[in-house]
């Protein structure tokens, strides 16, 4: 059983989707539990079995009690929440009602942010028999917290990798009335403070100065839209600079754009990163979390510090005046994401993850696979 319980589509609710279906490939018996009018789903409904269930706090008990009746009766061997939410509400259903053997409670990590120190955040983490860490950074910032190291498991996000190829490229030019020489720097990232939007923003003049046909084309959405366009308008950038909002179709984005960047100050994977890498773009990043884990300096793309919008436009000025460049770093980025970053390789991942943390599935592999350098 797999809980995510968040209403607004995120990177990390993709990855649920994928290893719902993974599973389900596999032969395993999968209940999906969501947000009734969530976007996980509306894009799940199709092919997984979907509970509607929505806790309105932590400390919803009149969730838990149906959740864990329904545990009761479904009888899985694993309840694996997506979320903190979904980690408070699967912890306080199987504290009211569970069968015999209790199920395992995995949490996914997909966030290099801290445990919450108050005490019901402590309880409720105590429950949890195992964590599925997306980045080696968020195993590590875990175990720094008191988590124990044996049971938090390292499982890298992965990608759908056909789906991407699959996908029609936007028309950006025609859509934002663009140039025909405009040369499009892309970022697909929730509008919140440790995405680091604002660094981005400010390195573009001094790209425009080197480079007058740049643009940047920001997907997203989040609490920093009003923000992050008086920005834009203070620093003269509306014809240069956009928000273009939540986008269902963002593979296609990733296709119309000449180079990647994510200016994170925090982040636990980056899987806008993956779907740009499939796309053979090149990168910009920062070396926050576990950035570093997915894109090779020099090789797949350029890191620099967060925070610092200086040498964040130096790296992309670097990469739209390098063409070639360009095209070795995005072949070398395709060939990185399909060796270690498929959604095969996450849900085997997983399944090995399970079994080290004491579930033993017969059909399973109990050896994990290739991890990237």
């Amino acid at each position: 059983m797999h809980i995510d319980t968040a209403p607004s589509w995120r990177g990390g609710q993709n990855q649920v989707l994928l290893t719902v279906r993974g599973m389900q490939a596999r032969k395993h018996q999968t209940t999906l539990v969501a947000h009734p009018a969530g976007e996980l789903r509306h894009r799940a409904e199709k092919d997984v079995a979907v509970i509607p269930l929505v806790p309105r706090h932590e400390l919803d008990l009149k969730m838990a009690w149906k959740l864990s009746r329904l545990v009761r009766k479904l009888r899985p061997d694993i309840v694996h929440a997506h979320d903190p939410h979904a980690v408070a509400i699967a912890a306080l259903a199987l504290l009211l009602g569970a069968p015999k053997p209790r199920p395992f409670l995995m949490a996914s990590r997909r966030v290099d942010f801290h445990l919450k120190k108050n005490i019901f955040s402590r309880w409720k983490y105590k429950q949890v028999d195992g964590f599925v860490c997306a980045s080696n950074a968020i195993r590590e910032m875990l175990i720094g917290d008191g988590f124990p190291a044996d049971r938090a498991c390292l499982v890298h996000d992965g990608i759908d990798i056909q789906q991407l190829k699959a996908a029609r490229p936007v028309d950006l030019h025609k859509e934002l009335c663009l140039p025909k020489n405009a040369l499009i720097v892309g970022n697909v990232a929730a509008l919140v403070p440790h995405k680091g939007h604002r660094y981005l923003i400010d390195a573009m003049p001094s790209v425009l100065d080197k480079i007058p046909e740049a643009r940047l084309v920001i997907v997203g959405q989040g609490q920093l839209e009003s923000a992050l366009r008086a920005q834009i308008k203070a620093l003269n950038l509306e014809t240069y600079v956009f928000l273009v909002g939540f986008r269902p179709n963002v593979l296609g984005f990733h296709k119309a754009f000449d180079i990647f960047v994510l200016s994170s100050i925090t982040e636990g994977l980056g899987t806008s990163l993956l779907d740009a890498m499939a796309a053979r773009r090149a990168i910009v990043a920062t070396r926050a979390g576990g950035i570093p884990e997915v894109v090779t300096d020099k090789e797949t793309g350029l890191l620099v510090s967060p925070r610092d919008n200086q040498e964040l436009s130096l790296a992309i000025i670097r990469l739209l005046h390098d063409q070639e460049l360009c095209a070795r770093m995005g072949a070398n980025g395709f060939a990185r994401v399909c060796k270690y970053f498929s959604a095969d390789q996450m849900v085997n991942s997983l399944l090995a993850a399970y079994n080290h943390l004491g579930y033993k599935d017969r059909e399973a592999d109990s050896s994990y696979p290739d991890e990237p350098a």
